[in-house]
């Protein structure tokens, strides 16, 4: 028996595309009932804002083949029958290996995604045509236990001001969970482990700002009931889910641009893949203009460079990685008291 489908037409740069929809009643999130046509009528309403936000970037697609309840896995190169408007370029990862990984370049793509039930989208802070060179400074703010998206506001509102300190102009998301999510659009000039000095840069002089209330300690034990500047996420192939992008989650909600001057009185609960359409249609694209000035930065790692001359030094990276330059020993705090 042929498997229930649908077509569905999608603007786009290039024209218009009829894409094939299969299982389109298929639930995604049984809370809400929300199908994998609702996740792709919303891709397509979204869609112009989305690809800028998205677009032109090495992408990670993470996929639910039964729901969000269901198995997941991450596709970091593209999946096999992937449309000749679909296309991918080499990135290098972290091992020093090379593979080719996803590019959305029109909202056709982001339905293709869906249609090979992807949910949740991490794009590269980097452009297609210039992989090693982030061209968004990235803050993961992450409330710890204790602490909530309230917590996070204030850390959110002293952030910008420490940004705009630095020369750069700062922009706001909700992660689609308790966190916040904060850019800024540097030039393309430094490699990633350059632009994770700026970030620490960053996230150590909001530290001594607050110190009740943020921390950059990498390790769970050490980080209280504080936010904690999750500089790693500024590493190659640490990504953020986009822009735009649904979150897996019962409600449904998306990590959603929002204007500062909304910050303190958003709700990131209220911001879904059913509601997220009206709020653009109505209020407009908060992250519009965000690459029209582009900034440097050089005054984060100059903070950087008089933080290594006061004897803080270099920060521990991802598990993952391999041993990096500088980097303190990989051994929790407590572990490393016993062990001692």
């Amino acid at each position: 028996m042929a498997s229930e489908a649908t077509e569905i037409t999608v603007p786009g740069p290039q024209g218009d595309r009829v894409m094939r929809v299969s299982s389109p009643s298929r639930v995604l999130w049984p809370d809400d009932g929300i199908t994998k046509l609702d996740l792709v009528n919303y891709l397509v309403e979204v869609g112009e804002a989305f690809v800028a936000a998205n677009g032109d970037r090495p992408v990670s697609l993470q996929r639910f083949p039964g729901g969000i309840d269901g198995e997941q896995f991450f596709s970091k190169n593209p999946p096999k029958g992937a449309p000749e408007f679909v296309r991918a370029v080499p990135v290098v990862y972290p091992s020093g290996r090379t593979h080719p990984q996803l590019v959305i370049d029109e909202p056709a793509g982001a339905v293709w995604a869906a249609q090979m039930n992807t949910v949740v989208f991490h794009p590269w802070p980097s452009r297609a045509e210039n992989t090693d060179n982030p061209d968004q400074l990235r803050i993961d703010l992450d409330p710890q236990p204790g602490t909530d998206f309230d917590d996070a506001i204030p850390v959110a509102l002293e952030l910008r001001t420490v940004l705009a300190e630095a020369g750069l102009t700062a922009f706001i998301k909700t992660s689609g969970n308790r966190g916040l999510h904060v850019f800024a659009p540097i030039e393309p000039t430094r490699e990633f482990q350059v632009v994770r000095h700026a970030v620490i840069g960053a996230a150590r002089e909001l530290e001594r700002r607050l110190p009740d209330t943020v921390t950059t300690n990498w390790w769970k034990e050490e980080r209280g009931s504080r936010i904690f500047v999750d500089f790693n996420q500024a590493n190659r192939d640490r990504t953020m889910a986009g822009a735009y992008s649904p979150r897996a989650l019962a409600h449904a909600s998306v990590s959603c641009p929002i204007g500062w001057d909304e910050l303190e009185n958003t709700d990131p609960k209220a911001h879904t893949i059913l509601t997220v359409p009206e709020r653009l249609r109505t209020t407009g694209d908060p992250w519009a203009d965000m690459h029209a000035h582009p900034g440097r930065i050089d005054t984060l790692l100059e903070w950087w460079e008089r933080d290594l001359a006061a004897g803080l030094g270099e920060l521990p990276f991802p598990p993952d990685y391999p041993k990096m330059p500088g980097e303190p020993p990989r051994v929790q705090p407590s572990r490393a008291r016993h062990d001692t």
